[in-house]
């Protein structure tokens, strides 16, 4: 493994399984419909930044409205492959490497989106130096991160991992280095609730996870998340 890498024991330990979180989660687009309002990557070169297995990766280069250049960068190698599968008839560069050490030049792209990679601001400092030396100026960086103060899924999180940073905690660590916070309903929407299931028991501790398969009936969740972004 890569030095510096952080485990993330989701998508490492189980990439099919989060293959389907990911075909939930923002079935509306609502992410990319506010990023694409806050700093459009039409023409730019866009940097995804922890890309996993690439499921975002083809968004990108998706017309109209595509970005000239698309970078995926991503520690882990296993990951990195399937990325590479995946975006094999497009034209993506994929790159081992780490959030505190992007293996770019500096001042090379225009646009960093980072999601579910930056988690619960303090200890991210080193990532955000790197964000600073490889945008170039006028760029946008975007960070999408659990907002943990509210909705059905932010209930379970913080009931599941009541050791974590308070939600005005990490508010106040991104507003005071000049992130601003557009807050976001998404949505999880499954197809099956065998595939909630298992999505839920890769994203909780275990009692945790039991409780709320017992607890919640149907294949949707009200999902709230914060999308992060600062222009340099």
């Amino acid at each position: 493994m890569i030095k510096g890498a952080v485990e993330s024991p989701n998508i490492w330990e189980h990439p099919a399984t989060y293959e389907l979180e990911n075909r939930a989660a923002d079935p509306d687009g609502r992410i990319e419909a506010a990023m694409r309002e806050l700093g459009d990557w039409s023409g730019r070169t866009l940097l995804d930044l922890g890309c996993g297995t690439g499921f975002h990766l083809p968004r990108w280069t998706a017309q109209p409205g595509a970005a000239a250049r698309v970078i995926g960068v991503e520690p882990h190698p296993d990951l990195l492959a399937l990325a590479r599968r995946r975006t094999r008839r497009l034209a993506v560069d994929l790159l081992q490497g780490t959030a505190q050490a992007i293996p770019l030049p500096d001042a090379s792209v225009d646009v960093v989106h980072v999601r579910w990679a930056y988690f619960f601001g303090p200890g991210c400092e080193p990532g955000l130096r790197e964000l600073d030396r490889v945008l170039r100026r006028g760029g946008v960086a975007f960070i999408v991160d659990n907002d943990a103060s509210r909705s059905t899924f932010g209930h379970w999180f913080r009931r599941g991992f009541p050791h974590l940073p308070a939600p005005s905690e990490i508010e106040r660590f991104w507003s005071t280095r000049g992130w601003t916070r557009r807050p976001l309903d998404i949505g999880w929407r499954f197809s099956e609730r065998a595939d909630f299931e298992a999505v839920v028991r890769i994203e909780f501790p275990p009692a945790e996870a039991e409780r709320i398969i017992a607890d919640h009936t149907g294949l949707e969740v009200d999902y709230a998340v914060n999308l992060w972004w600062k222009r340099f």
